[in-house]
């Protein structure tokens, strides 16, 4: 998605630590609008979350 540029501009520094976390072992990571109100608590306790998740596993591992 950087490539094709779908990834751009203030993005790529959030996407490259995200991964760089992933990469050390970190299981997921989040990335969440704190604009938005409730951000916090909508990503943590609700299954669809209001960012975008980053993790080592396959989508079916997160029983998704």
């Amino acid at each position: 998605m950087i490539e094709d540029g779908t990834i751009y501009g203030g993005m790529l520094p959030k996407i490259d630590c995200a991964l760089s976390a992933v990469k050390s072992g970190v299981n997921t990571a989040h990335i969440i609008d704190g604009r938005v109100e409730h951000a916090c608590m909508l990503e943590i306790f609700t299954n669809e979350g209001v960012g975008t998740l980053i993790t080592n596993k396959s989508v079916s591992a997160l029983g998704m």
